[in-house]
C-alpha cells in the first residue's frame, strides 16, 4: 500500500511541476522584475542632500536603521507614498528571496507610521513575500526533494495529509514562536506539501504578535542599541501565550475525537 502511495505521489509531482529549465527562467524573471521595481523606487526618490545617499540603503544593523529612519522621516511628509512604496517593495523583496533584514524594516515601519498602518504594512508584506518565496521554492525545491529523497518526501506528504485540517493552526504557531526561522518555513512549506491558502493566511495573522513587538520598539528607535533590545521577557511570555492559544483548537478537536471514537 505504501509503495503504491509513494508511486502515486511521485507521479503527481512529475505531472504538476514544470521542468527545471522553465523553473529557472521563471525564477530569473521574478528576480529581474523585483530588481527593476527596487530600481524604479530608488531612481524616483526625491533628490537627496549631500551626504544623505550613504544612508539610503538596506539596514544591516540598528545604526543603519536609525540613519535610514532619520532620512525617511525628513522626506515622509512631502513624499509619503514614495516612502511607503519603498518600504513595501523592499520588504517583499527580502521575504521573497529569503534575505535577512526584514526585522529592521518592521522596526522602521513603527518609527515612520502610526501603529495600525505599520502593523497592516508588515503583515501584508510578510504574507505576500512569504507566498512568493513559497512559489519559488515549489518550482525547484519540491522537485529536488522527490527526486533525491523520495521516501522522506512521501513520508512528510502523508503527515501533512494526516494533519490537513489543522495546518492553519500549526502555521500560526510556527510564525509566533522562534522554533524555526521564517525563511526556513517559507522554503520548506511547499516542499512538504503545505497548501498555499493556510500558509498565506497563517503567515498574515501569525506574524502579527511578533511584529507588534518590533513596531512598538520602532517608536523608540533612537534609544535602541541592538535589534534584540526590542525583546523583553514580557514580550516573549506574551508570544508564548498567543502561540499556545493557536493550538487550543487542535487539542480540543483531538480530545473530542478521542472521546467519541
Amino acid at each position: 500500500m505504501s509503495i503504491k502511495m509513494q508511486s502515486k505521489n511521485s507521479e503527481a509531482v512529475n505531472k504538476n511541476e514544470v521542468s527545471t529549465g522553465k523553473a529557472i527562467i521563471i525564477i530569473g524573471i521574478i528576480f529581474l522584475t523585483s530588481i527593476t521595481a527596487l530600481g524604479y523606487i530608488y531612481t524616483n526618490f526625491p533628490e537627496l542632500e549631500e551626504g544623505e545617499n550613504q544612508h539610503l540603503r538596506l539596514p544591516l544593523d540598528i545604526e543603519d536603521a536609525k540613519n535610514l529612519g532619520k532620512l525617511l522621516e525628513r522626506y515622509k511628509d512631502l513624499y509619503y507614498f514614495e516612502v511607503l512604496a519603498g518600504l513595501f517593495i523592499t520588504y517583499i523583496f527580502l521575504q521573497t528571496f529569503a534575505i535577512p533584514g526584514s526585522i529592521f524594516l518592521s522596526i522602521l515601519s513603527g518609527y515612520l507610521f502610526p501603529f495600525a498602518i505599520a502593523l497592516l504594512l508588515v503583515c501584508t508584506c510578510s504574507a505576500i513575500g512569504a507566498s512568493l518565496c513559497y512559489m519559488l521554492s515549489s518550482l525547484l525545491g519540491r522537485k529536488l526533494l522527490f527526486k533525491y529523497f523520495p521516501e522522506r518526501a512521501n513520508k512528510w506528504s502523508l503527515m501533512i495529509i494526516k494533519h490537513k485540517d489543522n495546518l492553519l493552526n500549526y502555521m500560526l504557531f510556527l510564525r509566533m514562536t522562534p522554533l524555526l526561522p521564517n525563511w526556513f518555513i517559507n522554503l520548506a512549506s511547499p516542499v512538504i506539501g503545505v497548501p498555499i491558502i493556510p500558509f498565506s493566511v497563517g503567515t498574515f495573522f501569525g506574524v502579527a504578535p511578533p511584529s507588534f513587538v518590533a513596531i512598538q520598539a520602532g517608536q523608540t528607535l533612537n534609544k535602541l542599541t541592538s535589534s534584540t533590545d526590542a525583546w523583553s521577557w514580557t514580550s516573549i511570555i506574551i508570544l508564548c501565550i498567543f502561540a499556545f492559544v493557536s493550538l487550543v483548537p487542535v487539542l480540543f478537536k483531538r480530545n473530542l475525537r478521542d472521546k467519541f471514537d
